[in-house]
């Protein structure tokens, strides 16, 4: 087989992007204190020891069998490590951290993978791009779980690191007209570049005339809602909806915490006096339920994108702002920042019809059940990716957060999450008019 230059320099470069995934989610763990490290900061995930076995092992199980012919040197951690999807199913896991194997074992069980995978790697042929890529993703998709999960763990159990906080007077609400057009949602299997199964195959869907809101919904807009007895009123949650926050007592975003007469936001290392101007991170069912009391709806899918994407011309820019690629200027993305910032902040970002942070600063969750594109297939190599949350109950996100890796900005790229997780860092904002 003939490897050039060129394959080369791309499969070197993967493997650094490969190394740098790893020193992000190590310099995760480090920030626990190691007493903690078996604490589980949310009741549907696994226990923080868990991650730190299971981000080695998904790579062991995904690359030694077509880079090496070692065989596995403990199949029992490679099992107990092998899935990430939290047990939920049936209840909350119940499991003691008595249960899990020691931390030594762990990091030698993770240690002795990257010595093995380091020797395997050697040569371009010993793995395809597209394993690699999912090596890495997969990776930073879980620097992202991992972050919003250690914002849930007590302050004391964490080693603070300095940070700076943005805040000014709140941008006034402002909604835009977005003409009928049309938008491609998924990805060509012709394109050089690498996505998961659910986002191909990439179609035209015609999207109607509609109206949007030019930034995402403030904390200060929804201290308004709460304010109201938003999650008093029935009327303006579904029946699930509704019976989740009763069960669950909620009564306000998880995020905030009353403190006095005053709330505060918990952020990742302290408690400040609630930013009116940033973003609100709130549930599916929590933002719907909003849109219903403003009168407005959640975003679809289509209308999202046709939103950030879209041009008067017809034309489908690569991002908001256009082709050039993410920097700085656009927004809080890429592991630089543990917070949000005011959802003006960031002008160069704004998109063709003028919205502004629809990229970055925090996820935003649509109307649109996540769903197979036509002409979908699983990755036989990961079957379960999607295809186990094609169930209409999860929904589709779209944007990015300060914590997410600047390679899923891509406009193809599909998030999902359950209505009644409160947990990650998505806010929302509301669209009117035609489905």
């Amino acid at each position: 087989m003939l490897v050039t230059q060129d394959k080369i320099g791309k499969y070197q470069e993967l493997l650094r992007r490969l190394d740098q995934a790893r020193a992000q989610t190590d310099k995760l763990f480090d920030l626990v204190r190691p007493d903690s490290l078996y604490d589980r900061p949310i009741p549907e995930r696994h226990r923080i020891v868990f991650y730190i076995g299971h981000l080695e092992a998904f790579d062991w199980n995904l690359l030694r069998p077509v880079a090496s012919s070692m065989p596995p040197f403990d199949a029992e951690l490679d099992r107990l490590f092998a899935f990430g999807i939290d047990p939920v199913d049936g209840g909350l896991p119940s499991d003691q951290p008595s249960d899990w194997p020691a931390l030594e074992q762990v990091r030698r069980y993770g240690a002795r993978i990257r010595e093995s995978l380091h020797r395997s790697l050697d040569r371009p042929e010993s793995v395809s791009d597209t394993l690699l890529n999912t090596a890495i993703e997969h990776r930073l998709m879980h620097a992202e779980t991992l972050a919003y999960m250690l914002h849930q763990l007590p302050l004391e159990k964490k080693i603070r690191q300095p940070q700076a906080f943005t805040e000014r007077g709140q941008p006034r609400p402002e909604t835009i007209e977005i003409p009928d057009g049309c938008v491609t949602l998924g990805l060509s299997r012709h394109d050089q570049q690498f996505g998961w199964d659910n986002e191909y195959e990439a179609h035209p869907v015609s999207v109607p005339r509609f109206a949007m809101d030019r930034y995402k919904v403030t904390n200060g807009q929804y201290l308004e809602f709460v304010r109201a007895g938003g999650y008093q009123d029935r009327s303006l949650w579904t029946a699930a909806d509704w019976e989740w926050k009763t069960a669950h007592d909620i009564s306000h975003p998880g995020f905030w915490n009353p403190i006095g007469d005053g709330w505060h936001l918990k952020t990742m290392f302290e408690e400040i006096p609630l930013p009116l101007s940033w973003p609100v991170y709130v549930s599916h069912a929590e933002a719907a339920a909003y849109a219903r009391w403003a009168g407005k709806r959640l975003p679809t899918e289509a209308e999202w994108q046709r939103a950030a994407y879209g041009s008067r011309s017809g034309a489908e820019r690569a991002f908001p702002w256009g082709e050039q690629m993410p920097g700085a200027e656009h927004g809080y993305f890429d592991h630089e920042r543990w917070d949000p910032a005011p959802v003006d902040a960031f002008p160069s970002g704004r998109s063709a019809f003028g919205l502004d942070g629809l990229l970055a600063n925090g996820w935003e969750w649509t109307s649109s059940p996540f769903e197979p594109f036509p002409g979908f297939r699983a990755f036989p190599f990961y079957e379960g990716y999607s295809a186990n949350f094609f169930d209409g109950k999860h929904y589709v996100m779209k944007g990015g957060s300060p914590r997410t890796d600047r390679s899923m900005l891509r406009r193809s790229f599909r998030n999902w999450f359950q209505p009644h997780y409160p947990y990650v860092y998505a806010g929302f904002r509301c669209a009117s008019g035609s489905k």
